[in-house]
């Protein structure tokens, strides 16, 4: 089988991380984002993997050689000279996708949840036609495009961007599954496949709804990638509790607590609900931490206090600082001792040594 992951350009909204590691490379829960992707694709039997960027950088390319080794699967980036939107990619990638007659799945590259492609392809089988859309529940629909079924079944009716009044609670979780049929609806030019495409395909009773069971999370921005990091560590709490560390444990306080084996932890810490500990990470002694992820070589002196936070690969925060607001630390910054961050955007290389209160960009 084949998949088109639509990763797309520079990762500006995971801004500062992003100026420092392509956005697929971040690491989500101890492990790259496309690495989650890849891994449930390879299980579900895919052999060819495509990139649609638009932009090849090389560490990537080197980086996703090894896992071409690791998980028997060929991975090939297709780099687009202007932006094609999110069906474009699929016309520049026709030679790959279109190749043989079986299915292929497409997916955002910023997409967690629980990858359901062995049940995605019985069903898209099952019922024949040339797509299937899966959806995700959500309480806010007003917020959303809602996908709207037929009475009687799986097939899609309409698409109702926010609706101000009620007409259901399912929207577009970003995976799909297609027939190459569908390639002979896009040209290979800018294209929308959520606003061109799909319509047509639902006015031809051509494209059905799969509704995805448990959580999900576009994680392509600092808030959502920590709301999302609550959500994975929940599910994997409950289907492989052992990965994580044992809630007996002095440190943890509230459970869902996720620590690389190389990390070292200080004497009466308070760490959890909701955090991740990556490898080589140094934590001192009375250190408070919960809802937030501690990326690699990063150091917490003794106690500071962070909540709601994403620290950069390397950074160092200070004795007795405090950080929360959804504040988000490039690679190698430095916050000095005593600091208060509220909802800081940090740049990577900075010093901070004076309290940010408001939400702001440091450059």
């Amino acid at each position: 089988m084949k998949a088109l992951i639509l990763v797309g350009g520079f990762g500006t909204r995971l801004r500062p991380l992003t100026l420092t590691m392509p956005k697929p490379l971040v690491e989500f829960a101890n492990k790259p984002m496309i690495l989650h992707q890849i891994e449930a694709l390879a299980e579900a039997g895919v052999t060819d993997i495509v990139l649609a960027v638009n932009y090849r950088p090389e560490v990537m390319v080197s980086i996703l050689q090894k896992y071409e080794a690791q998980y028997g699967v060929k991975i090939t980036f297709s780099v687009e000279t202007e932006p094609l939107g999110t069906a474009g990619p699929l016309a520049l990638a026709r030679d790959i996708l279109g190749k043989d007659d079986s299915p292929f799945f497409v997916l955002n590259s910023d997409v967690i949840c629980d990858f359901p492609f062995q049940e995605l392809k019985r069903f898209h089988q099952a019922h024949g036609n040339e797509g299937t859309i899966v959806v995700t529940k959500v309480e806010e629909p007003s917020k959303y495009g809602v996908i709207v079924n037929k009475a009687d079944g799986s097939m899609i009716d309409r698409f109702v961007e926010k609706p101000v009044e009620f007409v259901g609670n399912k929207i577009n979780a970003g995976i799909y599954i297609f027939n190459p049929a569908i390639l002979d609806r896009i040209e290979l030019k800018p294209t929308s496949i959520e606003q061109e495409t799909f319509p047509k395909m639902a006015a031809d009773s051509q494209l059905h709804s799969f509704t995805l069971e448990g959580f999900w999370m576009d994680v392509g921005q600092p808030k959502d990638f920590l709301t999302g990091t609550c959500l994975y560590l929940t599910n994997v709490n409950k289907t492989n509790p052992g990965a994580l560390a044992n809630p007996n444990c002095g440190y943890v306080h509230g459970g869902n607590v996720l620590v690389d084996p190389t990390a070292k932890i200080g004497k009466d810490c308070r760490i959890g609900p909701n955090v991740v500990i990556g490898p080589g990470v140094t934590i001192g002694d009375g250190v408070r931490l919960q809802r937030c992820v501690l990326l690699e070589g990063s150091s917490v002196k003794d106690f500071a206090w962070v909540k709601n936070t994403i620290v950069g690969w390397h950074s160092t925060i200070g004795r007795w600082a405090r950080l929360e607001g959804t504040s988000v630390l490039g690679d190698y910054v430095t916050v000095k001792d005593e600091v208060y961050i509220n909802g800081g955007s940090i740049l990577p290389h900075k010093s901070i040594s004076s309290n940010i209160t408001e939400p702001q960009i440091i450059m």
